[in-house]
Formats: C-alpha cells, sequence, structure tokens
C-alpha cells in the first residue's frame, strides 16, 4: 500500500569561496545557465560558514600577553539541479567563474 515516489535525478552544487559577494555572484550566473536551458533548480542554499581562527604571537620570544588574532571565513552555498540534461552539464562546465570559487559537482 505504499506510494511508489519516482526518484528524480540531481545534480548537486557545492560552492566554496572566501568572498561572499563573489560566492553570491558565482551562484546567480551557474543559475542563469541552468535556467536558460530550462531546467529546474532549487537553491541557492547557503550553508554555515565555516570560520577558521588563528592566534598568534607578536613578539618571538617575550611579551605573551600581546598576542594577534586572524580569522579565515569559508562561506558555502548548495545549488540543485533536478533532472539535468547533458547540455545542461556541459554549459556549467564550459562556466568561466573567477579564481577563488571552488564547485564540487556530484550526481544524486
Amino acid at each position: 500500500m505504499a506510494k511508489k515516489e519516482v526518484e528524480k535525478e540531481k545534480l548537486r552544487l557545492r560552492i566554496k569561496a572566501y568572498d561572499h559577494k563573489l560566492i553570491d555572484n558565482s551562484c546567480k550566473q551557474i543559475i542563469d545557465t541552468a535556467k536558460r536551458n530550462d531546467a529546474e533548480v532549487i537553491g541557492p542554499i547557503p550553508l554555515p560558514t565555516e570560520i577558521r581562527k588563528y592566534t598568534v604571537n607578536r613578539s618571538t620570544f617575550v611579551h605573551k600577553d600581546s598576542r594577534e588574532q586572524f580569522e579565515l571565513r569559508v562561506h558555502k552555498r548548495l545549488v540543485d539541479i533536478l533532472n539535468p540534461s547533458q547540455k545542461i552539464i556541459e554549459s556549467l562546465s564550459a562556466l568561466n567563474l573567477p579564481a577563488g570559487v571552488d564547485i564540487e559537482i556530484k550526481m544524486v
């Protein structure tokens, strides 16, 4: 009596960058490309920002109380493309994205 749901193929894109403006522009570019090829797009879904903090002594030997703190923020987005065609995959791989934007493509 269980209903059978038809599983849709999904192309899952995980996008990472240090600059939030850069990642938003890249997501917009990816979504525009997918919609131009008549694809159904879910996202961009913002994932939690990964923050790495580093504390470094200002001086090499003395003055332990004097320290500097640095942080590295990795912004992440998730975009799903439902039922992708070969044309969509080719156009996404041909996209010219700026340096510093990392994309991980996976079929789910």
